[in-house]
């Protein structure tokens, strides 16, 4: 049996990045799924200075074990400010320290939820510029706005969006 990791790039307790992450994660079939909060990666804000006393902290190697158990990540991604959150950069950064080649060729279902129109766009074109260098094989991208309208009791209600969503987490579950 295939083993997935859901998460959302926020260390936000009521984050609707994690919601969607969730949410897609229950859409796949015959898989285990291991949902991880961003909170339990959290360590002091990278720098050449803290690596070169400190060494590297267990828990960017905790993240990349996780990434390195996984068959496929789904990730979510809230966008502030035009860009990754500052929780989400922090242990992006550390990660690569740990292994530059972050995502270790895992296929990854990349997602943003936003409150607004866009859908987290900008985010989600910065990852899908960036991510593919540190090994990220992203095989569908979701961009989903207006949550607070179009999210509901645990799914999402906009019949279109839904179907979409479906129809790229098939695509995803098809490339593990």
């Amino acid at each position: 049996m295939k083993n997935i990791i859901a998460l959302a790039g926020s260390n936000s307790s009521n984050s609707i990045n994690k919601k969607l992450a969730i949410y897609a994660s229950e859409l796949l079939n015959g898989v285990n799924v291991k949902v991880l909060d961003f909170n339990t990666f959290e360590m002091p804000i990278y720098s050449a200075d803290r690596e070169q006393a400190n060494g590297q902290p267990k828990e960017a190697k905790d993240f990349v074990n996780e990434i390195k158990n996984s068959d496929g990540i789904i990730l979510s991604l809230p966008e502030y400010n035009g860009a990754y959150t500052g929780a989400f950069k922090n242990v992006f950064d550390w990660a690569s320290r740990v292994e530059q080649k972050t995502f270790l060729g895992k296929p990854m279902l990349l997602m943003a939820a936003s409150p607004g129109g866009r859908g987290g766009a900008s985010v989600l074109a910065m990852a899908k510029d960036r991510f593919p260098r540190h090994d990220a094989k992203i095989i569908e991208i979701f961009s989903f706005p207006k949550f607070n309208e179009n999210f509901s009791d645990g799914k999402i209600i906009n019949e279109e969006l839904d179907s979409e969503l479906k129809s790229k987490v098939k695509i995803f579950q098809n490339s593990l």
